[in-house]
């Protein structure tokens, strides 16, 4: 059985993870988080009963489609569109048919393709659209592709699980970096054997003869053995009743469970907390829902998150256990669309989170000077990165991808009361929630650092740097991919104060911003075809030119007044086409109120989540020695809205200024 079904499987198979009990030689407590027992010379040592920190998987494997005798004859999908789709795919058409010439051959839009494989209980039109397709057509075979990318690789193994499910053989093209998350997508879906073909190397780095060459000799054979050679019969799931999750899967010293958490890829390296049947009582304590309540169903693995699980990873983490409903709102925002969509990606998104209302306040999650280092808003940084890694099935090389600049996730919270003050809405409010409620969101980074230290007081100036910061820090570098992407701004206290001056609103704030952040079409064009993040152009069958007519009519070019960080150039107006996009970025008033900071944060859309406390808080949090929740409450005359972020298809242009 492979490893990675394994993997995806969780606890349930995991070597030694329900079964392994300890052996003669060691002790086990009485029900104990520590045992002193006797060891030679009689020096005590602590030994740890452990539980598993792993959420089991509730996969169902199915029976996959025969593979075919032969393709003489046959009707063949060859879909997608990523890295070099239309190099690679036409020249597919033209092998099967020299092979197979009484062969039927669609090709990408004649067919079109299914999109990622949507989550447990999600309907998804393209899919459904993509599989009525191949049962019109009567499409016996399905070859996807290009795989090159940790968000593309999903999205066209997506169109082999549709075909799969519809019974018809499919088989994957992908990098061979991308093998195993390609291999790891189709598990979670079910489908225990998926087909692979492995190109030999980077997609957009070859030419097009080097495309058309290896796909000839090293792609088609193995597309032709996956699509005829038989699929072995459905594997069983391997289940254990959830009972046996309460069973100790390790007992040891430190050491030993450190290391023995390590070798099941349970950890992320640093040193745990063992997580003892105490430990995680403890945290049981701070919920009413019972320990082996559902919490949520993870979209990537399909692992089924139980309170228990999260209190493990909560326990190994080193978060203090009143943090335990921050623990299970932060896992029930994991398994929103907009925050998990992006995190496979080798661009290195970092996933973190804010916190929202009293209970920060309560727990001393930091909003101030040096908040991204503060002992609780660390542990619970930490919390995001095991969670990622045992809830939600993210492994390294898998499908956690990032290359370069990936960090350990972090939390922060907003300055409410300087918020209030000044007139504005904290972040939670402006997502409809009351004042004195408690809120999680969870969002994910690709430009983390770098911060922004605007001088003065005036508000509009400080807005114009804001802009040419936005504009600067995209999801890709130099502005080549996505035109309008998803932004937190952090704001410290001094620099909201100067822009409530002029911006009474965050929302008239983020229209300032909006309709100042623009870049110049023929800057944007130059990224967008020669640091395509997804694919490569011919200079001779689309030059440049042609690249920049069609931004500028589906990006919405307009003469605008010349940005003011390029009035350099000397030039009153420009063609440029916008950066920014209403509904797209969170203000987030936090830091140092001593310093006049702000930084942008590119990355993927967020996801809010209420924190729900349990009936006897205030008595648990009494006997840990913390104040009443009531007493961290704030008054404000305001009402909490949620705006309509419908953005319009085209932007008014900014006004003149002098620089």
């Amino acid at each position: 059985m492979s490893h990675i079904w394994k993997k995806i499987m969780g606890c349930s198979i995991a070597a030694g993870c329900f079964f392994a009990q300890p052996s003669a030689a060691e002790v086990v407590c009485d029900g104990g988080s520590t045992c002193l027992v006797p060891t030679k010379g009689n020096a005590p040592t602590s030994v740890y009963s452990v539980y598993c920190p792993v959420a089991g998987s509730k996969v169902t494997p199915i029976q996959q489609a025969p593979r075919l005798s032969s393709l003489a004859g046959k009707t063949i999908a060859i879909v997608g569109g990523s890295f070099r789709a239309s190099v690679t795919h036409p020249e597919l058409k033209k092998i099967i048919l020299e092979e197979a010439p009484d062969a039927r051959v669609l090709v990408l839009g004649e067919i079109g393709s299914a999109g990622v494989w949507p989550s447990p209980g999600v309907i998804r039109q393209q899919k459904d659209d993509f599989v009525q397709r191949l049962k019109e057509e009567k499409v016996d075979a399905v070859i996807s592709g290009n795989g090159g990318c940790g968000l593309c690789t999903p999205k066209e193994m997506g169109s082999c699980i549709a075909a799969e499910y519809a019974g018809i053989p499919a088989v994957m093209i992908a990098a061979p970096g991308f093998i195993e998350q390609a291999k790891l997508t189709a598990y979670a879906a079910g489908v225990t054997e998926p087909r692979v073909a492995t190109y030999p190397g980077a997609f957009s780095s070859h030419t097009e003869q080097q495309l058309r060459d290896n796909t000839r000799k090293v792609l088609w054979p193995q597309i032709r053995k996956a699509l005829t050679t038989p699929i072995a019969p459905a594997k069983e799931q391997v289940a254990s009743p959830v009972a046996k999750k309460k069973n100790i899967v390790f007992t040891g010293d430190l050491a030993q469970v450190n290391q023995y958490f390590v070798n099941q890829h349970w950890t992320d390296g640093l040193p745990i907390v063992p997580p003892t049947p105490d430990a995680v009582a403890e945290f049981l304590k701070f919920t009413d829902e019972v320990a082996d309540g559902v919490v949520a169903m993870m979209p990537t693995s399909r692992r089924e998150v139980r309170v228990r699980d999260v209190a493990v990873n909560g326990v190994m983490a080193g978060c203090l256990p009143e943090y335990m409903p921050v623990l299970l709102a932060i896992t029930r925002a994991m398994t929103d669309g907009d925050f998990r969509r992006t995190l496979a990606s080798t661009h290195a998104w970092t996933p973190y989170c804010w916190l929202n209302g009293p209970v920060a306040r309560q727990l001393g999650i930091d909003h101030e000077q040096g908040e991204i280092s503060s002992i609780a808003n660390a542990r619970i940084g930490r919390f995001i990165n095991l969670a990622m890694l045992n809830l939600g099935g993210y492994y390294t090389k898998q499908n956690r991808m990032g290359t370069f600049g990936y960090l350990m996730p972090w939390c922060l919270a907003e300055d409410e009361s300087t918020v209030l003050g000044i007139g504005w809405l904290p972040f939670h409010m402006q997502r409809g929630f009351q004042v004195n409620e408690n809120t999680v969101t969870m969002a994910s980074s690709l430009n983390w650092g770098n911060n922004m230290a605007p001088t003065g007081d005036d508000p509009v100036k400080i807005m114009e740097l804001m802009a040419w910061d936005a504009t600067e820090k995209q999801q890709f570098a130099i502005g080549s991919g996505t035109p309008c992407v998803y932004r937190t701004f952090l704001i410290t206290p001094q620099v909201a104060t100067n822009f409530a001056r002029g911006y009474k609103t965050k929302e008239s704030l983020e229209s300032a911003l909006v309709n100042t952040a623009r870049m110049p079409l023929l800057q944007r064009a130059w990224a967008n075809y020669y640091a395509n993040p997804g694919s490569t152009f011919n200079p001779e069958t689309y030059p440049p030119e042609r690249h920049i007519r069609k931004l500028a009519r589906t990006e919405h070019a307009d003469e605008t007044t010349t940005p003011f960080w390029l009035r350099w150039s000397e030039k009153d107006s420009l063609l440029t086409v916008p950066t920014m996009q209403l509904g797209k970025t969170a203000l987030l008033v936090t830091g140092d109120a001593n310093r006049n900071k702000s930084m942008c944060v590119p990355g993927g859309g967020t996801a809010t989540v209420r924190i729900t406390l349990p009936k006897k808080w205030d008595e648990l949090m009494a006997q840990r020695g913390y104040d009443p929740l009531a007493s961290f409450y704030l008054r404000t005359s305001l009402s909490p809205r949620k705006p309509d972020f419908t953005p319009s298809r085209r932007r008014p242009s900014p006004s003149p200024r002098a620089f």
